[in-house]
Parts: structure tokens; C-alpha cells; sequence
């Protein structure tokens, strides 16, 4: 069900610019910034120019050498309980591969959808925030609280960006030096809210499973085949491993929970033995573990141990080493928080229909923000993960990234003024 706009809402939403929004995209488009390769700075200066072009304050900070996080913000009240909504994207992009019909980084304009590498993952939804932004700031709009856009780097990958940016804001939240290791959990209080313009196909999402990465490293002894008992097999003892872990998914897949499914594990890569005559003194494997939001992947990789330990697998010339080379925290928002009514309603009365409410296998960095300071947290943005995203010749409406583009400031408008309280 829609409601009327209010005067000032309409003021706002006839700033939001189409044109503007294909401009900015193609833009973000054509900076390539494939990941692997640690180039995000060319996209990420094109973002900071179009944010201070609308008169957003902006502040480039690296978290590794060349790659830069950007934090665009609109000021807004200073008062008690005036803490920033943030809405929170990724300025990498997965590598064009193969298959494309056009060159990836080339935009193209066609039947309504831009095309081109990161169109939909995710720079269509980022383009849409500044956009929001922007028209807020051109309609002078003054809220009542803060609203900043954070673009971290290497979301695609090992998440540098968002780790990097939420020590910095812990510390800030906390009033203790970067450098000193601010608690990792800064607490409520720190934002309002927090939305991830990642593409959903404008559904509100309220939960993601969270992903980590394993390596598994088993060492044994080499020896001639022709005699494998004078040696001890990791790629053997690597096998008795992954039907643990074989049995443990299927254990998974017999708890699944309603919104988000169930955790998974998957072996991505293995590598062992030097020669088809030569029993293998080495194998390594890499493995992903889908995580559900309270799942820690430390003590999953405890539990793998004791597992191995109980199964006498490194034991006899055998030992196995299995670290967490990677974390991305899941998490769930209740159906009740005011952020969700606020994307629902706002979905309705920015003409995108009624938004079905639904949860993520996939993951991605707002189980930072959730996790490190407990703020409700929502996944909402134009273009499709399943269709278009990591697919050759990707591509995104443009009716819905202008949809998103008023989604966004009506939300901005509503949370911080605490409508929905």
C-alpha cells in the first residue's frame, strides 16, 4: 500500500536525474577495476568527483597500498541520537572473462539496460546512492542525522576494504587510536541503519549467510610406489579429511533454516605429489564454508580438528595443519525492524511495487557493519545476482536503478527524521 508523498519527498525524488544515473554508471563502468589486480582507485576517483560535484564531503583513505576506500558523507543534525544512516558497496569487480559480445568495459546503452562489466555488480546500486544523495543535497534538504556512503575495495576477494574500514570506525566509536586495536565490536549506537546497494532485483533482503575460506595442509613422507608403505600419503590422509567434511554438509543439509538455508562446504582446489611413481609428501586444499550469521568459522575449524585428531588421520608420519584464511560474518535483521518497513514503504511509494521480504545464500560485507556495531542491517539494490551478476554481458535496468535512486532517498528522509519508530 502507498502513501502520499509528503511535499518535501516530491521535492527530493524530482531531483533524482536519469540521465545523471547512466552517466555516472558508464562512468564507474568503463574505470575498470577487476579484482584480482588491485585496481579499484580509477573507479574509486570517479566516485569521489561525481559525490563532490553534488557538494558531498568526501575522504579517500587506503586499505592497502593503491587501494583506496571512499567515505562520501551529507551532513545532517548533530544532536543525541543523530547517528549516520550508511549505505554500503564495493568498487571491485570480478574479471570480465570470457564470452562477451561487446567489450566488458565499454558501456553500452540498449533498450533500457546498460551493459558492461559491474553494471549490476555493483556499480549500477552505487551510482543509484549518489545519486539519492546528490538530489538531496540539490533539493537542500536538512536531516535531521547524517547520511554517508562507504565504497570499500576488495569485497570480491578477502573484504581488506570493509575490515580495514571498520577498525578505523570502531576506533572512532571507541575514541582510541587506529593503531591501538580498537575492539572489534564498537556497539550500538555507531549508525541508524545500514543498507547494502547490492542487486537483489529491488528486494529487501534481510539476511545473508556469511562465507570463510579453510586451507587444509597435510604432510607426509615420500617413498617409490613401488613400495607405498615406506611412505605416508597426504594426498591418502587429504581424502579421509574431505569424507569428513563430505558428511558434515550432508549433516548441514538436514537443518535447513527457513530464510537462509544451511551452512555448505565446498573444495575449490587441490593440489598434491610430485609423480604418478611417487607416494605424495604434500597436499594442500582449499575450501569454502558457507557460514549461517552465529556460525564462527574459528570454532568450525576447531571442531574439523578434533575431528581429525578422533579419526587418527594425523598420526603415523602423518600431520595436518588446517587454518581460516578468510572471514565474512553472515547476519539476519528482524522482519519487525523499522529499517525493513522503511525499505518496504518506500519501494511502494517510490512507484517499485511491493517488495517481497527475503534472505541470501550469497554473502557480502554488511555482516561487518551488522556484526561490529550491531546496527539493523538490509541488502537492497537494482540488478539481479542470480541473472546478471559474474555473467557475461552484464547488464542492469534503468528503470531500476532510478527506482533505487528515489528508494534511497525517501529512506534517507524517513530514518533519520524516526518516522518508523
Amino acid at each position: 500500500m502507498t502513501s502520499p508523498l509528503t511535499a518535501a519527498e516530491q521535492h527530493v525524488l524530482d531531483q533524482v536525474d536519469e540521465d545523471e544515473l547512466v552517466d555516472l554508471t558508464s562512468k564507474l563502468i568503463a574505470a575498470a577495476s577487476e579484482n584480482p589486480g588491485g585496481t579499484e582507485a580509477a573507479a574509486v576517483e570517479v566516485l569521489r568527483q561525481a559525490c563532490e560535484d553534488y557538494g558531498l564531503q568526501t575522504e579517500v583513505a587506503e586499505a592497502a597500498p593503491g587501494r583506496p576506500n571512499l567515505v562520501a558523507t551529507l551532513p545532517g543534525g548533530s544532536g543525541p541520537g543523530a547517528a549516520p544512516v550508511i549505505f554500503l558497496g564495493h568498487s571491485d569487480v570480478v574479471p570480465a572473462g570470457a564470452g562477451w559480445s561487446r567489450d566488458p568495459f565499454t558501456p553500452v546503452l540498449k533498450a533500457g539496460r546498460l551493459y558492461g562489466r559491474g553494471s549490476t555488480d555493483m556499480k549500477g546500486g552505487l551510482a543509484a546512492v549518489v545519486v539519492a544523495m546528490g538530489a538531496l543535497a540539490r533539493a537542500g534538504t536538512e536531516l535531521p542525522a547524517p547520511v554517508q556512503l562507504v565504497c570499500a575495495v576488495d569485497e570480491e576477494e578477502h573484504g581488506l576494504g570493509i575490515r580495514a574500514f571498520a577498525r578505523q570506525a570502531a576506533a572512532v566509536h571507541n575514541d582510541v587510536p587506529t593503531t591501538a586495536g580498537a575492539d572489534r565490536s564498537a556497539g550500538p549506537g555507531a549508525y541508524a541503519a545500514c543498507i547494502v546497494a547490492e542487486p537483489t532485483d529491488l528486494e529487501t533482503v534481510i539476511g545473508c549467510r556469511g562465507d570463510s575460506y579453510f586451507e587444509l595442509t597435510v604432510t607426509g613422507i615420500a617413498a617409490h610406489s613401488g613400495n607405498p608403505t615406506d611412505g605416508r600419503n597426504a594426498i591418502d590422509a587429504a581424502s579421509r579429511v574431505l569424507e569428513l567434511i563430505r558428511h558434515d554438509g550432508e549433516r548441514l543439509a538436514t537443518d535447513p533454516d527457513p530464510l537462509l538455508g544451511h551452512g555448505t562446504w565446498n573444495v575449490g582446489r587441490i593440489e598434491g605429489g610430485h609423480g604418478t611413481s611417487i607416494v605424495a609428501a604434500g597436499c594442500t586444499v582449499s575450501l569454502d564454508r558457507r557460514l549461517m550469521p552465529d556460525e564462527d568459522p574459528e570454532q568450525l575449524a576447531a571442531a574439523l580438528r578434533k575431528q581429525i585428531g578422533e579419526a587418527g588421520i594425523d598420526t603415523d608420519g602423518i600431520s595436518v595443519q588446517l587454518d581460516v584464511t578468510m572471514e565474512m560474518p553472515g547476519f539476519r535483521t528482524s522482519a519487525d525492524s523499522p529499517v525493513v518497513s522503511a525499505a518496504v514503504e518506500a519501494l511502494a511509494d517510490a512507484g517499485g511495487g511491493q517488495s517481497p521480504v527475503g534472505g541470501w545464500t550469497a554473502a557480502c560485507d554488511g555482516g561487518f557493519i551488522a556484526r561490529d556495531f550491531s546496527v539493523d542491517t538490509i541488502v537492497l539494490g537494482p540488478g539481479g545476482l542470480n541473472d546478471q551478476a559474474h555473467q557475461p554481458d552484464e547488464s542492469v535496468s534503468v528503470t531500476e536503478m532510478t527506482t533505487a535512486a528515489r528508494v534511497y532517498a525517501l529512506m534517507c528522509m524517513r530514518i533519520t527524521s524516526g518516522q518508523l519508530e
